[in-house]
């Protein structure tokens, strides 16, 4: 089993030349996590709260100020195959049809042409998009784009995927039908996830564990366990799991933890 681990984990931005008053920003100050290839650890909290920047930390696109960043023990020095992003806007490449955006980091690792193209095909038909390999991507829509975004990102093989807000570009319907799908990719992979979201009910639905960034700076201020996604996966209906009441009183526990003391109001 594979495990990503922050160890206290701080993120500070030094001061801007030129702006008066501005001293230097801490983004998020002491924090410690573990996710394991076993798990979806969903993020959430007010803005300003550092949810994308400790996706970029673990992404390797920032350097954390002071702490340590590991997959199994080794540092995070920057991007790396073992970790794999799929970001709210599908970042696929316009000119390359969805059969070669998925292939694109094989073709990085050098994968001979026949050999990626098939292995593309085959994660293709793996999301549900078998017939769609030829199509350039501003033909696909928003659902089918996010589908080779997570196809491409799982060609990699990574040890953990990495989700900033994949889905909140989506439709309500679309939405719910590509919360389904993410559960089962993350499951068939065998990858760990970390989703940053900033929906309460995705972050419970989703979840085997609901992580809780207080802002201004960003701390670690509650994790609660969430079983939601079992439930989603041995065959309830996202609609039935929305409607229980066990859900209900989460989801309105962890919107009083989150508001707490602010007014400030989250997207539920």
């Amino acid at each position: 089993m594979s495990i990503l681990t922050f160890r206290n984990v701080s993120l500070r931005y030094p001061p801007q030349p030129g702006r008066k008053g501005a001293g230097e920003k801490r983004v998020l100050d002491g924090i410690n996590l573990q996710v394991a290839s076993d798990e979806l650890v969903a993020v959430i909290g007010r803005s300003g709260s550092g949810k994308t920047s400790l996706l970029n930390l673990a992404a390797g696109f920032l350097a954390p100020s002071t702490g340590t960043i590991t997959v199994d023990g080794a540092p995070v020095r920057g991007p790396g195959a073992d970790r794999a992003v799929v970001f709210q806007d599908d970042a696929l490449y316009p000119w390359l049809d969805a059969r070669d955006n998925v292939a694109f980091p094989l073709k990085l690792k050098g994968v001979p042409l026949g050999e990626r193209r098939a292995r593309a095909q085959a994660l293709l038909d793996r999301v549900g998009l078998a017939d769609a390999g030829d199509r350039n991507i501003w033909e696909l829509s928003g659902g089918m784009r996010q589908r080779v975004g997570i196809a491409r990102a799982l060609a990699a093989e990574p040890r953990f995927l990495l989700l900033d807000e994949p889905l909140g570009a989506l439709d309500a319907l679309t939405r719910t039908r590509m919360q389904e799908f993410l559960l089962r990719i993350k499951a068939e992979s065998g990858a760990g996830a970390l989703l940053i979201t900033h929906s309460i009910e995705e972050a419970l639905l989703l979840g085997t564990r609901v992580v809780v960034l207080s802002p201004n700076p960003g701390r670690l201020t509650a994790e609660i366990e969430a079983g939601f996604n079992a439930e989603v996966r041995a065959g309830a209906s996202v609609a039935a799991v929305k409607a229980s009441p066990i859900f209900k009183r989460m989801h309105a526990g962890l919107t009083g933890l989150i508001h707490s003391g602010d007014d400030e109001e989250l997207a539920a």
